[in-house]
Parts: structure tokens; sequence; C-alpha cells
């Protein structure tokens, strides 16, 4: 065996190989950080209505309401026409205090519920003008004139709503040289009132559930 020849010159570059088998599955790496929210996606179908659901237990009884009225409606007797004025109207012939609000002795009907309530009088007029006031603690809310004179008949009427607070007082009154409010067997002069709906009231530890 002759001696070992010298490095011959590097070859061309041979053909890419075919791919090798897959290699086996590595451990899974550390969990990477959240990314960002993505983009919200098209809004879906609407679904159909699903099953009724089953019937829930009863619940606990609740509390009885109670119910609040307040009404007045009085008339005035023949003897009582032509009134004094500046002073509450004696009206007498009581056609509905069902709660006793209106106060007979001092002919004022008392507010017992703060509200809103309503207010109406209807008032015969004979002889002479009248000018008649719905007054509420001294103060004259509402007016009404009617301007006749003579025999002839003729008749005066107004109706308000107003927000009142327990412990007001209503009544109605004539002004001077102006009260020909009449009354007789065939004509009466009325006023009537009631609470249309109180205020609402927030029962303790109501706010505390919400």
């Amino acid at each position: 065996m002759g001696p070992t020849g010298l490095n011959g010159t590097d070859g061309a570059k041979g053909e890419r190989g075919e791919p090798g088998p897959p290699g086996a599955k590595g451990e899974t790496g550390a969990r990477g950080p959240q990314g960002g929210r993505g983009m919200a996606g098209m809004r879906g179908e609407r679904g159909g209505k699903g099953a009724r659901g089953p019937r829930g237990p009863k619940g606990a009884q609740g509390e009885n309401v109670e119910v609040i009225r307040s009404a007045f409606s009085v008339g005035l007797f023949p003897s009582r026409s032509f009134p004094p004025p500046s002073l509450p109207v004696k009206f007498d012939k009581v056609f509905y205090n069902g709660e006793g609000h209106w106060d007979p002795n001092v002919n004022k009907f008392n507010i017992t519920y703060s509200g809103v309530y309503l207010f109406s009088y209807h008032i015969t007029v004979r002889n002479r003008p009248v000018r008649a006031a719905l007054v509420v603690n001294g103060v004259r809310k509402l007016r009404t004139r009617d301007s006749l004179y003579g025999q002839d008949i003729d008749q005066a009427s107004n109706l308000a709503l107003m927000h009142l607070t327990e412990g007001d007082q209503v009544w109605l009154e004539t002004l001077r040289d102006w009260n020909g409010v009449y009354s007789s067997s065939e004509d009466d002069s009325t006023f009537s009132g009631f609470l249309l709906y109180p205020d609402l009231i927030t029962k303790p530890g109501a706010m505390e559930n919400v």
C-alpha cells in the first residue's frame, strides 16, 4: 500500500434530500402573555324560543294596603242664603261626609292626607251679584264673579285641582256686597271636594332593598 495522497478539492453541492420523519413531541412551554382583545364578530341570528321554565315557588304574603279616602259634599239651606261676607259660607246641608273631614262647626274642610285634591262649587245667584272665593289657609286661591241684579236667577261655578298638605284648611267665602249665594227648595248651592290621589309614602328600609 502506497502513502496517503493529498486532499482533493471540494466537490459540487449535492441535491436536497427527502424530509426526514417527524421528531418526538416536545414538552409544553410556559404560558405566554394575554393577547389584546380581538374585533367583535358579526351578530348571530336570533335563536328559537326556549321551552317554558318550571313554575317558581309561591312568594310571601304582601302587606295589606290601606285605602285612603277623603271627600265631602255639602249644600246650603234656604235659610242660609246671602251668607255674611268674608267668613266661611255655612254649608249645613250634608250630602256626604263619610270620613268626617268636613267640620260643620267652622264650615271648613280639613286636609287629613297630603296629596292632590279636586274642589268644585256650583252657586245659584239671585237678587244681587256674587263674588266667591275658594280659600286655603286664609289665602284666596280661586275666584268667581257673577254680576247679576234683579229677580233673575243665574249660576256661577268653578273647579280646580290643588296639591295640599296635611293640616291645611279649605273653605268658601263671599266678598262684601257680592254675597248673592242663593238656595231654595228648587235651587241648590253646593260645595264639594275629594282626595284625587295621596302623596307617595316611602316605607323605612325601602331604599335599602334597592
